[in-house]
């Protein structure tokens, strides 16, 4: 019980830290109307001058991975990966079918969260003429350096959960993927740099506020046994 609630405590630090670093960014920018700072528009400058065919090519692949189902199917292996964890006696039952639903869930409710940000701010894109990529709706945050962010860590989590001696290689891969993606964003002229920062941002702290929550689910099976037995 200690080691939750020590755990819950600091999930509630990383996320004060990830939004408070969100809502200093979102500050900053609007402050400057929501234009572009000098060296975001460089950056976009920067790629559009260097985008030969197959590194455009390879830029949209891995891009089309932060949108649509592909996130969805990443939260759903999390969820499941959980749920197999918390399989058990019959009195397990109800945890299991929420360990199985919570990362749709709260992939789904963050976007709600992100949707509500993004047309509150109402950032506008780089110009179309930038553009290597169909995109819609304003900018800040980045949805899709949020969701990617917020899928893999989600699944980083349920591996760490359940596989602790995957821990590192599950964040250096949640960490790659929602990395290649949100830079992505920026290659292919549809963000500015700090939308980005902001879409990863938010989803730190989006994830930090389940993680802190889902400390209330049992421990995995294996886990609880052990414990018994000591």
């Amino acid at each position: 019980m200690a080691e939750r609630v020590t755990g819950r405590r600091r999930w509630v630090v990383v996320l004060a830290g990830a939004w408070s670093a969100f809502a200093v960014v979102a500050a900053v920018v609007a402050a400057h109307g929501w234009a572009p700072f000098a060296f975001e528009q460089a950056a976009v400058d920067w790629c559009v001058a260097h985008r030969p065919p197959l590194a455009r090519a390879v830029a949209m692949a891995v891009t089309s991975l932060g949108t649509g189902v592909v996130p969805y199917l990443m939260a759903l292996a999390a969820g499941v990966l959980t749920a197999l964890g918390t399989a058990g006696s019959p009195r397990r039952r109800w945890a299991t079918v929420r360990a199985l639903l919570l990362p749709v869930v709260w992939l789904a409710l963050g976007q709600l969260l992100r949707q509500g940000l993004m047309h509150a701010f109402g950032r506008p894109r780089p110009p179309e003429t930038d553009w290597a990529f169909t995109a819609s709706g304003f900018a800040f945050p980045s949805g899709h350096a949020f969701t990617s962010a917020l899928c893999a860590g989600l699944l980083a989590l349920a591996v760490a959960r359940t596989r602790p001696a995957a821990t590192r290689e599950a964040v250096v891969g949640a960490v790659l993927f929602a990395g290649v993606i949100g830079l992505s964003r920026i290659y292919l002229g549809v963000h500015w740099p700090l939308d980005v920062l902001a879409g990863w941002l938010l989803a730190v702290g989006w994830l930090a506020a389940g993680a802190a929550g889902s400390s209330y689910l049992p421990a995995p099976a294996g886990r609880s046994d052990a414990a018994k037995a000591a």
